[in-house]
């Protein structure tokens, strides 16, 4: 089998190409898959400030923060994917649940030391709404994995807060209603499927 290895130094277009039989050579290439982070102990928490919503594992660096600005006009919110990232780069963030599909077109921004991805948005914007229920969620980010995030609440609620101008206290999910479980929620494999046809379009 004989692959065209794209030999350009980084930042050139157009560079050299040489074709290297991998028979003769010997050569294995690593086969790298993105590594989903372990979310089976993880929960949404409100940060300090009340100000955004948090979900990770105790203890532990943040993997996906909803933050709302509620004193702008209109109210915004920001979702953050806190992954690697490089300056300059774009991806396309789908997120699954809820009856929705939602694709973020997030940034890698710095903050704080921190690269990262993210993007903020009007909070009336209906790309939200993946967010307005109690269900599964899968988010998956291009070479960053996918978060399997267990039914809560709390997004929901946040979100509500966040629109209504963050008026009142963020209720705690313990306050909340139990979920709604008229309809079945999609099992992991339908919302895995739906995730790989979300990266492939994007």
């Amino acid at each position: 089998m004989t692959l065209a290895l794209l030999l350009a130094a980084c930042g050139e277009q157009g560079g050299p190409v040489q074709r290297v039989d991998l028979q003769d050579s010997g050569t294995v290439l690593p086969v790298v898959l993105p590594r989903s982070p372990d979310t089976s102990q993880a929960l949404w928490l409100p940060s300090a400030d009340r100000q955004a919503l948090v979900y990770g594992n105790r203890g532990a660096a943040p993997l996906l923060t909803l933050a709302c600005a509620a004193r702008t006009t209109p109210p915004r919110l920001t979702i953050i994917r806190h992954a690697p990232a490089l300056p300059g780069q774009t991806a396309l963030f789908p997120v699954i649940g809820n009856g929705e599909r939602s694709r973020f077109p997030v940034d890698a921004r710095e903050v704080a030391g921190e690269w990262r991805w993210q993007v903020a948005l009007p909070a009336d914007d209906a790309r939200w709404n993946v967010f307005a229920g109690s269900r599964q969620l899968l988010a998956t980010l291009p070479g960053g994995g996918t978060l399997d995030i267990a039914g809560s609440r709390m997004p929901g609620a946040f979100l509500e807060w966040c629109r209504a101008g963050g008026t009142g206290l963020l209720p705690r999910e313990e306050d909340l209603p139990p979920p709604d479980e008229t309809r079945r929620p999609p099992t992991r494999r339908e919302m895995a499927r739906q995730a790989a046809a979300e990266s492939d379009g994007g």
